[in-house]
C-alpha cells in the first residue's frame, strides 16, 4: 500500500517531534527547515528533506506549517519557492503555528483563492506533548475539511477540537488559552518565591500545592523545574510565551477587553526575556527571586 505523502515545514523542537510522529504513523514525510542539522535529524527519523517549501508541496497531499510568526508563514506560503505555487489543487495547508488571528484569516483567504484548503490549528502541550503525540489542537475551518484531515492531525495530537468554521478562530482560542497559561505561570512563580522568602522549604510548598485545588500537571512540572534550577533546554523557551502573550494582548485591544492579570504576566515575561533571553519560561522566577532576595529550591 502506497504511503500518503505529508509535508512539514518548520522542524524546531515542536515541529521535529510532530514530523517524527507522522513518520511513526506510516506517512511518507518530506520536510524543510533553514537549518541543515534539523534536516539531518528528520532523515535520521526516516523522513525526506526538501530543498524548498515548493519542493515539499509538489508531492504532498497536505503540508503542516510550524513556524514562529505570521510573516514567516506568509513567506513559506507565498514567497519565492513558496508552497502555494507547487501544491496540487484541493490539497490542504495545516497551519499549526501560533500567529495573530487576523494574520491567519488573511492567509486563509489567499490560500483558498489559490484553490487550496486550509486548517488553522495552533497547538498546546509543549515539547512533551509534541513528543508523545498528545497535543491539544484548536482546529478551525470548514468541518468537511477538518474531517478529511482528521487522520493526519490524529498522528500528532491527542485532543483535536473543531473550534469554528472560519480560519482564524483557532488562533483566537489559542490567544485566550495563553492568557490563562501565562497568568497561571506568573502566579506560580510569585507564590513559590513568597513561600521561600518567608522561610518555607520548597518541598513543603510543592507537596501542599500539589494536594490542593490548584494542583495540575502544569503546576507540578513548572514547580519541579524551578526547584531543580532547570531553566534552559526544557522545551518551553521564553521567547515563545512572550510572543504568544503579545498576540493575546493585541487581540484584547482589538476586542475591547481589559486584561489586568494577563498584562501583569506579560510584563513579568518581559522582565524575564530581558534578563535571560536564551532561557525557558521558568527563568522569570529568578527575576522575582533577585528582587525578593530568596531562592526557591528543594
Amino acid at each position: 500500500m502506497t504511503k500518503e505523502t505529508i509535508g512539514f515545514i518548520g522542524l524546531g523542537d515542536m515541529g521535529l517531534c510532530m514530523a517524527r510522529n507522522l513518520i511513526g504513523a506510516e506517512f511518507d514525510v518530506i520536510g524543510f527547515d533553514l537549518r541543515e542539522e534539523r534536516l539531518e535529524l528528520l532523515e535520521q527519523a526516516g523522513g525526506r528533506r526538501g530543498l524548498s517549501p515548493a519542493e515539499v508541496g509538489t508531492d504532498a497531499e497536505a503540508v503542516f506549517i510550524m513556524v514562529m510568526t505570521g510573516q514567516q508563514a506568509e513567506r513559506v506560503l507565498f514567497g519565492q519557492q513558496g508552497l502555494v505555487g507547487s501544491m496540487k489543487q484541493g490539497s490542504t495547508v495545516l497551519l499549526t503555528a501560533t500567529i495573530e488571528p487576523s494574520e491567519a484569516e488573511a492567509l486563509g483567504k489567499r490560500v483558498q483563492e489559490a484553490g487550496l484548503q486550509m486548517i488553522d490549528s495552533p497547538v498546546s502541550g509543549g515539547q512533551n506533548g509534541a513528543e508523545s503525540g498528545t497535543l491539544a489542537m484548536m482546529a478551525a475551518g470548514p468541518r468537511s475539511v477538518w474531517e478529511a484531515n482528521l487522520p493526519r492531525m490524529q498522528a500528532v495530537g491527542g485532543n483535536i477540537f473543531h473550534v469554528g468554521e472560519k480560519v482564524g478562530m483557532g488562533q483566537t482560542v489559542k490567544a485566550s488559552l495563553q492568557a490563562l497559561i501565562g497568568s497561571t505561570f506568573a502566579a506560580i512563580f510569585e507564590s513559590l518565591v513568597l513561600g521561600a522568602k518567608a522561610g518555607i522549604e520548597g518541598k513543603v510548598l510543592y507537596e501542599v500545592f500539589s494536594a490542593s485545588g490548584v494542583s495540575s500537571p502544569l503546576f507540578k512540572n513548572c514547580a519541579k523545574l524551578i526547584m531543580e534550577r532547570q531553566f534552559k533546554d526544557t522545551g518551553s523557551q521564553i521567547g515563545t510565551m512572550y510572543k504568544d502573550l503579545g498576540i493575546t494582548m493585541n487581540l484584547a485591544r482589538q476586542s475591547g477587553v481589559p486584561m489586568f492579570t494577563t498584562a501583569a504576566a506579560q510584563q513579568l515575561f518581559q522582565a524575564g526575556i530581558s534578563s535571560f533571553p536564551e532561557e525557558d519560561n521558568w527563568c522569570v522566577t529568578k527575576v522575582i527571586e533577585q528582587i525578593a532576595g530568596a531562592q526557591v529550591k528543594w
